[in-house]
């Protein structure tokens, strides 16, 4: 992490423009910042610091902190936007992981602020961007059009932020609000298939591998406070028959777990990691 990640992670951080922030791409020009995939460090950074009790992870996680919040306004009610450079969209995928990140450093730290802005986060997504089924829409535009896709991701974080929500306030609503959707993204990204015994599989597969991973967060976190394990037999299921049947000639996994990739000139260190980060 020291020797590699860090050094790779600072050639993206950008101190040109306040507050500071980590870029999506490595330019001569000034790239484009975006919210979420400066939360993702910060979640990854306290879950670092939790591990290793090192203060310098925690300080960069504050640090990346301060401009995440940069990108909180009251349109729409509240919520942080996707982008830096155009705040169009309010999105699931930047404001569910920044309740998880705020609950996170709430337990790190201790500090009522943050779980003040994980709760508040958490709210604004489940009131804005809650379908009827219990699963989330991508974004809302700030002229009220919303993108009603659905990844299982977005619902996956949900699931980890209610179950934070419970777990530090002991409030059953934040539990139930998350089993539901456990459960309603188990029936819209799990398939069942064959295998050679005849045996039903069940495979977690909503199209990419990632997004998988971080479904698997919220079930995990949902395990950890309820003790079902139902979500976690599904995940069994996917990642044995993906080690068997999913990976290419040269040992590495495409878009999909349950078969090979076929005519492709490159494979995603996104995809790898995601396989390794479910395994664990």
């Amino acid at each position: 992490i020291d020797e590699q990640v860090i050094p790779g992670l600072k050639m993206y951080h950008d101190t040109t423009r306040t507050p500071h922030g980590y870029s999506s791409y490595i330019t001569a020009d000034k790239s484009d910042r975006f919210y979420d995939d400066n939360i993702w460090l910060v979640i990854d950074l306290v879950d670092l610091y939790n591990l290793t009790a090192k203060q310098s992870y925690l300080d960069m996680a504050l640090d990346i902190w301060n401009f995440v919040l940069s990108g909180r306004d009251t349109v729409l009610g509240d919520g942080i936007y996707w982008c830096e450079q155009t705040k169009d969209t309010k999105n699931t995928c930047s404001n569910a992981p920044a309740a998880v990140a705020a609950l996170k450093l709430h337990k790190a730290t201790g500090e009522q602020q943050y779980f003040d802005q994980g709760e508040n986060f958490y709210t604004w997504v489940f009131y804005s961007l809650r379908d009827k089924d219990h699963l989330y829409w991508d974004n809302v535009s700030v002229k009220g059009k919303f993108d009603k896709r659905k990844f299982s991701y977005n619902s996956g974080q949900m699931i980890e932020a209610g179950a934070l929500l419970y777990e530090i306030t002991g409030n059953k609503e934040y539990l139930q609000q998350a089993q539901a959707t456990a459960s309603a993204s188990l029936s819209q990204w799990t398939k069942v298939y064959s295998n050679d015994d005849e045996e039903s599989l069940y495979i977690v597969e909503s199209g990419d591998v990632w997004f998988d991973a971080v479904l698997l967060r919220g079930y995990l976190a949902l395990w950890r406070a309820d003790g079902q394990d139902v979500y976690l037999s599904a995940y069994d299921d996917t990642l044995s028959y993906a080690w068997y049947m999913g990976r290419d000639e040269n040992g590495l996994f495409g878009k999909y777990l349950t078969h090979r990739q076929e005519n492709e000139t490159k494979s995603w260190l996104l995809t790898q990691a995601a396989y390794v980060e479910m395994a664990a």
